[in-house]
């Protein structure tokens, strides 16, 4: 006799696609309808439906690689990312216990999953950063070389807004674009957090409350202080490149 698998047994989640764009919730279904389709699905999930969860993922998944890529600012780190969400959320599916909208949920999973991969990241940036240092220090002294900084020691990789411009978007528009998302590269993780939940991904201020774990009453004046940040990186970005450009 073939062997049945187990109601409860996990599941692998599909591969992200990458949007050509920030996804945005089907305008085809309410806000409404989709927690009332969420938690049906998360039901007949609980009940031993072998397709809810893959449906539910599948829902979900274009929305988590944007947080993701717009955390991470890298299409293979965010699909790696939102991977490792997907596989968070099953594990922990059992724990949901409907105190928040089951999207609002799964979206404090993938962004706590960034903000963690984010913080390991500059850690072993700060690291490597010091070996770098103490290495070229002992070159200098054993072999009286000049102090000048050396090439490749900054330890950050390159920003968009130090990359050659694509000619094929030159659109004014376009170029806006990039111009926002490599200042919004430049916030602190934390600000970039704000800035993607409230203003990328339509979330109010309870919801921003629930995902980073912060009081409500303080989410509008962090949101207003990263806004800040973001203009004046924003406005940075373009007066570099107005100067390259005069020159």
């Amino acid at each position: 006799m073939p062997t049945r698998t187990p109601p409860h047994s996990r599941s692998t989640p599909p591969a992200p696609r990458t949007p050509a764009a920030t996804p945005r919730p089907n305008p085809e279904i309410t806000p409404e309808q989709a927690d009332a389709r969420d938690l049906a699905l998360l039901r007949a999930h609980r009940a031993g439906d072998q397709t809810a969860l893959s449906e539910l993922l599948t829902a979900y998944q274009d929305r988590l690689f944007g947080v993701c890529l717009r955390m991470l600012a890298d299409p293979d780190e965010a699909r790696d990312m939102t991977q490792d969400a997907m596989v968070r959320i099953i594990q922990g599916l059992h724990q949901f216990n409907g105190r928040s909208k089951l999207s609002t949920w799964m979206i404090r999973v993938a962004m706590n999953a960034c903000l963690t991969g984010l913080r390991r990241k500059k850690l072993r940036r700060h690291v490597s950063l010091e070996d770098d240092t103490g290495s070229r220090y002992q070159r200098k002294t054993s072999d009286n070389a000049s102090s000048g900084p050396t090439a490749g020691t900054a330890g950050h990789a390159p920003s968009h807004a130090a990359m050659e411009p694509d000619p094929a978007s030159s659109v004014e528009l376009a170029e806006e674009r990039r111009t926002l998302y490599a200042a919004l590269e430049r916030l602190e993780p934390e600000q970039r957090a704000m800035l993607i939940l409230r203003d990328m991904q339509g979330l109010d201020y309870r919801q921003i409350a629930e995902v980073l774990d912060v009081p409500e009453g303080t989410v509008k004046s962090r949101l207003f202080r990263a806004r800040a940040a973001l203009r004046e990186r924003f406005e940075a970005i373009e007066g570099s490149s107005g100067s390259r450009r005069g020159d």
